[in-house]
């Protein structure tokens, strides 16, 4: 087994839900010893959907493979004693803390300071304000829902995918990384703030959404078009459903080549005056365009449309369930040496990815499960705190904490 390029560092999570326990798990993936502090019998999201039939959150199972999990009350001073000694312990690769919990009382950052002046603290915010949001109440401000959806939709269209999450939770192991190459040069701990509010903001001014809006212009539904250039969904003869793209020229002269549309589209320049070489007069004749390769790719089946789009390098990938992706895809298998089977304690084996780098550098680590609730409870407690057995034991007995 590889170390993982993050070998040695200590990291302590105190969280629920996507943002930071994927922060978390993205540094455990890579090698980090990450410490989850759950109150005993879980956290906010130990039941979170989707669940097994016996109840079995395979959410929480999903976002925290590769971490130590420490169970304490931390509503009793004891607890909350236990876990700021956790978080302040000494050592040079320690003293980390990522979390989504209001930074007061004994998360706030000057209290734990109190007990190490290094002390790196990550706060997962709603809004740049402080107040509580989260990606599914920032989202509709963004004005992606009116996006989103075929062109004659009235109402705003929610995704599944927590997008605004998903990107905070990879900026705050980023940011922690950050934090802590400062700290080895200057010797600086600190506190830093991330809004999953101005993660959004800031996607949008950088994909130019801002700035269009600021300029005037209006930016429509086109369904399951490609905007900004061709592409768009199509059934195939055995109604099988593909998106097809060209994005670039060499993508636009590949897709012509395989579906022989070169006449028709030259007379579709002539007719238009339009250049179709170029990706925004390509998204101008959308719909004519479209015309054309639907009456093409309904004459083909999905399999030979596949061997000669392979062949001449269209992109474009196939529509399929997820059912279909888990059973049919060899993407989504042992043979991707991003996945791994393994045996989730209360769930059974499972398909599990690891983290997608592949570092030349020692690889990637393989994929491990989730721990089971408070499963390091008394092994962290003994090598982190220097807690004793019988100290330990005392403590469960008062019910501070939980677990094994």
């Amino acid at each position: 087994m590889t170390p993982g390029i993050l070998k040695g560092l200590r990291v302590v999570e105190a969280s629920a839900f996507v943002a930071a326990p994927l922060g978390g798990m993205t540094l455990a993936q890579m090698g980090a010893d990450v410490i989850r502090i759950d109150l005993p019998g879980g956290g906010l999201d130990y039941r979170r959907w989707p669940v097994t039939d016996d109840d079995q959150s395979l959410f929480w199972c999903g976002l925290n493979k590769g971490k130590r999990s420490v169970c304490i009350d931390f509503s009793k001073p004891e607890g909350k004693e236990l876990a700021m000694a956790i978080i302040t312990a000494p050592g040079e690769d320690a003293g980390l803390l990522l979390t989504n919990y209001p930074p007061r009382g004994w998360l706030s950052h000057e209290a734990l300071r109190a007990g190490r002046a290094d002390l790196i603290q990550l706060t997962i915010q709603g809004k740049h304000s402080g107040e509580s949001a989260v990606d599914y109440t920032v989202n509709p401000a963004t004005g992606i829902p009116f996006l989103t959806g075929p062109p004659d939709l009235h109402g705003p269209v929610n995704h599944v995918l927590p997008a605004w999450d998903l990107i905070t939770g990879h900026m705050a192991a980023t940011g922690l990384l950050a934090a802590e190459r400062h700290r080895r040069r200057c010797g600086e701990g600190q506190h830093i703030k991330l809004a999953l509010e101005d993660v959004a903001l800031a996607t949008l001014g950088n994909l130019g959404f801002l700035a269009e809006a600021q300029l005037g212009q209006v930016r429509e539904r086109v369904g399951n078009y490609l905007f900004g250039a061709f592409g768009g969904d199509f059934i195939c003869a055995d109604g099988r459903r593909v998106m097809i793209v060209a994005l670039t020229v060499k993508q636009w002269s590949a897709l012509c080549e395989a579906l022989d549309l070169g006449a028709a589209v030259a007379g579709l320049e002539r007719m238009q005056g339009l250049d179709l070489s170029r990706e925004g007069d390509r998204f101008r004749a959308r719909e004519d365009i479209a015309a054309l390769v639907r009456a093409r790719v309904g004459t083909l089946s999905l399999d030979a449309l596949a061997s000669v789009f392979d062949r001449l390098g269209v992109c474009w990938g196939r529509y399929q369930t997820l059912r279909e992706l888990v059973a049919n895809d060899p993407a989504c298998s042992v043979h991707n040496p991003l996945f791994g089977m393994t045996d989730q304690p209360g769930v059974g084996p499972i398909l599990a990815p690891t983290i997608p780098l592949d570092f030349a550098a020692g690889g990637r680590l393989p994929a491990v499960p989730a721990p089971r609730l408070g499963e390091h409870t008394r092994e962290v407690l003994e090598t982190v705190v220097g807690l004793s057995g019988a100290a330990i034991s005392r403590l469960h007995a008062a019910r501070v904490i939980g677990g094994s």
